[in-house]
């Protein structure tokens, strides 16, 4: 067997969802007043592979629902709120849960909200870590880290694994940007996503970021 790839890191979702090669994913939002909002992720092909749902459609804030392009449920994505006595003070975190084959949810990734964080959140100074739970199958105690760098408001950040390399990135579509003068666009953008790394997991990271900046899957 060859050596891994310094890319890789262990499906959070499910292998199916990660490729040989580079993933170019194409990210369209969709309008808030036309279909609930939320935004639909296209391959190379133009093959619907993800879409996900905020609570436009799902009707309940701080909730969102990632599935394949056939409809299937790979992840449920929950804010949660937890009372730390001691400081006297709310910290939020979110929660995404995958499904074992039974359909059982199992807690596969947490997230801290910046907002409720010590983390700095402006522009390109911005660091949000997310924890990874190892499957009940492999090691229960098996943990690893993602971090998110950059701006993803500018369509300008990274995620990177333990090791600091990136892992996944966000860029704005520079055909169309070029053609809005003096006019941002956000509701088109690319996440590229490196050999043998779930794509479905980035996505799902993209969704809480959607939902933390106040884009499409807030109500």
């Amino acid at each position: 067997m060859g050596a891994r790839s310094s890319h890789t890191v262990d499906p959070v979702v499910s292998r199916r969802y990660s490729s040989e090669s580079e993933a170019v994913l194409v990210v369209r939002r969709r309008p808030s007043m036309v279909n609930g909002g939320g935004f639909v992720v296209s391959n190379n092909k133009q093959q619907v592979v993800f879409r996900v749902d905020g609570c436009g459609v799902l009707g309940t804030k701080g909730k969102l629902l990632l599935t394949n392009g056939d409809g299937e449920n790979l992840l449920l994505i929950r804010k949660m709120g937890g009372i730390v006595q001691a400081l006297n003070m709310v910290h939020k975190k979110w929660e995404g849960f995958g499904y074992d084959k039974e359909g059982t949810e199992r807690l596969v990734f947490t997230l801290k909200d910046p907002k409720d964080s010590c983390l700095v959140h402006n522009n390109n100074s911005s660091s949000i870590i997310i924890l990874v739970h190892g499957k009940p199958k492999m090691l229960s105690t098996h943990k690893s880290y993602v971090e998110i760098k950059g701006s993803f408001t500018e369509r300008d950040c990274n995620i990177m694994n333990s090791e600091g390399r990136a892992i996944a990135k966000v860029r704005a579509d520079k055909e169309i940007e070029e053609e809005m003068v003096g006019n941002k666009t956000t509701d088109l953008y690319h996440v590229i996503v490196k050999p043998n790394v779930d794509q479905a997991f980035i996505i799902g990271l993209i969704a809480v970021l959607d939902y933390i900046h106040g884009e499409s899957t807030i109500c």
